[in-house]
């Protein structure tokens, strides 16, 4: 728990006079009595280590003994039977570290306790509309209390503003984690492209990546893998379905685990039968270069728009190559003729979440990296079934290549080199 503990005092320091106060992820329904898998709201978890839904935590630099609280749901063995155990206010305390715990239905008549003749309240609104209200309905009674002596926050500040980048700059553990991560991910990457052959389904492929996230400890999915073969691939966010791989065809698997909450994100695209076309061969080759030099210019200094403008450049001049485009590189790109082939950007940052949080521009200027930043290189060719003015024998391929990369002290590491990308060897995987 040192480290909860640590962010904590971090964000007790960065945010000044005042109280933040963070909600859990509301429960969602599936259908009718049954609900999705809860998964922690990503703030509240990284500041508290508090996995369980219906809970509050609230963090103060106005009270002398309650600088963190957590509001927790009281242990109840009747629910425990059907939902399993909680950790009470008791086990809030000694467990997750913080100085006080309450019932969660003590929340209404404890927080103006804490929010009273407080000038500032640190408070991420619209994103959870529900708990919104509890917190209007609390402002609402502090404003009635004047009379008394009591006044309401008069400034409300977004507490993103510094949690966002605490989370975006890794400590030694979250990078450990995320090599865990990135472990599993390419485990189960290497198994699907085991599995893929003639006459087997997507579905197939995408029930293997969830075998082994789950077999090797992982908790869920970082997302809905992606798995699409053929002209499926394609299709930026598609998800696995029914269809049936052929031989000829490539997959394009994108799927990565979440492991202690920190995710994974990888692409790689491969043939059903083990070996490219030369069309496939050709287009992954253009991808395969592009994402190397992006990958390779990772360092402290370089922004996001930098190694998107080089893989952008590195594309259009192999589809220039192979003739899917046709004129002056620089004229090409100035016009964006490459984007029908290559509409989607090359990096985003990678961490609890996903697309994690943190801030990609300063200003109006394009950040620098810095150490500690983990982000995504990821670019792609696609040439739609129905792509007009294209040579049919492209059209219907669809390729991705995409690591997680951390930046360094003075470069770079790739936490899933393991999965393959070369050619050669991933024809070997596929054998």
């Amino acid at each position: 728990m040192s480290e909860f503990a640590a962010r904590r005092k971090q964000l007790l320091e960065a945010m000044g006079d005042g109280v933040a106060v963070f909600a859990s992820a509301p429960l969602a329904v599936r259908n009718h009595d049954v609900e999705h898998p809860y998964r922690q709201d990503s703030d509240l978890y990284y500041l508290s280590g508090f996995d369980e839904p219906q809970s509050v935590l609230v963090l103060s630099n106005q009270h002398e003994e309650h600088q963190s609280v957590l509001f927790v749901r009281p242990r109840m063995p009747d629910r425990e039977i059907w939902d399993g155990p909680r950790a009470g206010v008791e086990g809030a305390v000694e467990r997750f570290g913080v100085d006080a715990a309450f019932p969660i239905s003590e929340l209404a008549t404890r927080l103006p306790d804490y929010l009273g003749n407080v000038e500032r309240l640190l408070y991420r609104l619209a994103d959870n509309e529900e708990f919104d209200s509890t917190l209007f309905a609390c402002l609402r009674h502090l404003r009635r209390g004047g009379r008394k002596g009591v006044s309401a926050p008069e400034i409300v500040v977004d507490p993103s503003v510094h949690v966002h980048e605490m989370r975006l700059r890794k400590s030694d553990l979250e990078l450990d984690l995320m090599g865990r991560a990135a472990e599993i991910t390419t485990e189960a990457h290497l198994s699907a492209m085991r599995l893929a052959s003639d006459g087997v389904h997507e579905y197939e492929l995408d029930a293997e990546l969830l075998h082994v996230f789950r077999r090797r400890g992982s908790e869920r999915p970082a997302y809905e893998s992606i798995v699409g073969s053929g002209p499926n691939a394609t299709i930026l966010h598609y998800r696995a379905g029914a269809r049936t791989m052929s031989d000829g065809e490539l997959v394009l698997i994108d799927a990565g685990c979440e492991y202690a909450y920190y995710a994974s994100d990888v692409t790689r695209t491969f043939p059903v039968n083990g070996r490219f076309a030369p069309e496939q061969r050709a287009l992954y080759e253009i991808v395969l270069a592009a994402q190397k030099s992006a990958v390779e210019a990772v360092r402290p200094g370089v922004t996001l728009e930098e190694i998107h403008l080089g893989a952008v450049r590195s594309i259009t001049e192999g589809l220039v190559e192979v003739g899917l485009l046709d004129g002056n590189v620089d004229t090409l790109i100035e016009e964006k003729k490459y984007q029908p082939f290559y509409m989607h950007r090359t990096s985003h940052w990678l961490g609890m979440d996903v697309h994690d949080v943190g801030r990609y521009y300063e200003g109006r200027e394009h950040r620098a990296l810095e150490p500690g930043f983990v982000l995504t290189v990821e670019p792609g060719l696609y040439v739609a079934e129905d792509a007009e003015g294209v040579d049919e024998r492209w059209r219907g391929i669809g390729i991705r290549i995409e690591d997680d990369v951390v930046v360094t002290a003075t470069g770079h590491e790739v936490l899933t080199a393991g999965v393959p990308k070369e050619i050669a060897d991933v024809e070997a995987a596929c054998a």
